[in-house]
């Protein structure tokens, strides 16, 4: 469904199908280097919309607001707002609070433009799909640089990182994180539980780290961390915790966005920052999902292989 957000307005009503959108704030600088407004954002999330939203679909959205964009104060919100449309579709997600909370889903591209249009620049999908919100049907690994470490200390870990699971015959695949890392996924079978997939996540990567100690490290205390390593963060596998999501924009200067990349690019030395909002779209267009196998629901991993 092909939807154009319009310009040159400050709002406006836009169709999907049988839906109404109301976008607001168009004309709102979200990037002040760029000269990019709300609108921009809009524009992406729909021109990509049929890639992104299989990814989204059936999962818990976390809402990260940037209202006034890249540069204001943004804040986390949970709870579906009570004015959605009815249309709206919510995940009810119980914490050990005992509060039952009513997350929003991107399920269409309509849905998808309202929580965007809420001033979500990157989007925070839960882990575990709503039948089940906990059983994941992947694990990853976060790789973040310890300064002075930059991306191509990051590069060299996410290599190591594939070569540990082609070891097991676990097959992996990579994105950007839109920032200075690397997210590495593995599809697995969904059956264990969030926590179960926490551990084997962080004994592969504490193993990692015992075998590649002059450039890898599991510390998650900031302070012990050996400066220019990179972190293979195993605790973002834990219940509640989200990562943006892949083709999710990043509220970075340059407009970066989460892609996917191929081990190729990767042992080529890709950077990161040419993987913006403005050249994303195009390279979807060459070359389709680079994370269609994690959508798929066969040849998933068995967790036992890594645990």
């Amino acid at each position: 469904m092909d939807v154009e957000i319009p310009a040159n307005v400050d709002s406006s009503d836009v169709k999907c199908g049988t839906k109404k959108v109301s976008l607001t704030n168009l004309q709102k600088i979200f990037w002040p280097e760029l000269k990019k407004t709300k609108r921009d954002l809009l524009a992406y999330y729909a021109g990509i919309a049929s890639t992104i939203l299989p990814h989204l679909k059936n999962r818990a959205m976390v809402m990260k607001r940037y209202p006034n964009g890249i540069e204001g104060e943004f804040f986390f919100m949970k709870r579906t707002p009570a004015h959605r449309p009815a249309w709206i579709e919510t995940c009810s997600i119980a914490h050990k609070s005992g509060n039952v909370i009513d997350f929003p889903i991107a399920q269409d591209l309509a849905s998808l433009l309202w929580i965007v249009n809420l001033g979500c620049i990157d989007l925070n999908p839960w882990y575990a799909r709503c039948d089940d919100v906990d059983r994941p049907d992947f694990l990853h690994f976060d790789l973040d640089p310890v300064p002075p470490a930059e991306f191509a200390q990051v590069r060299e870990a996410a290599l190591l990182v594939r070569a540990y699971l082609e070891e097991r015959n676990v097959h992996s695949i990579a994105k950007t994180t839109g920032s200075r890392g690397i997210h590495i996924y593995v599809a697995i079978r969904r059956a264990p539980l969030q926590k179960d997939v926490w551990r084997v996540a962080k004994r592969a990567a504490l193993e990692l780290a015992k075998q590649h100690p002059d450039l890898l490290t599991a510390e998650y205390r900031v302070a012990k961390r050996p400066a220019g390593h990179v972190l293979v963060d195993y605790n973002q596998n834990a219940w509640g915790r989200t990562l943006a999501s892949v083709y999710s924009v990043r509220p970075r200067p340059e407009a970066t966005v989460s892609a996917p990349v191929t081990w190729e690019e990767i042992e080529a030395g890709i950077s990161a920052s040419a993987l913006t909002m403005d050249t994303v779209p195009a390279r979807v267009r060459k070359l389709g999902d680079l994370f269609k196998a994690l959508l798929q629901t066969r040849s998933r991993c068995p967790l036992e292989v890594l645990g």
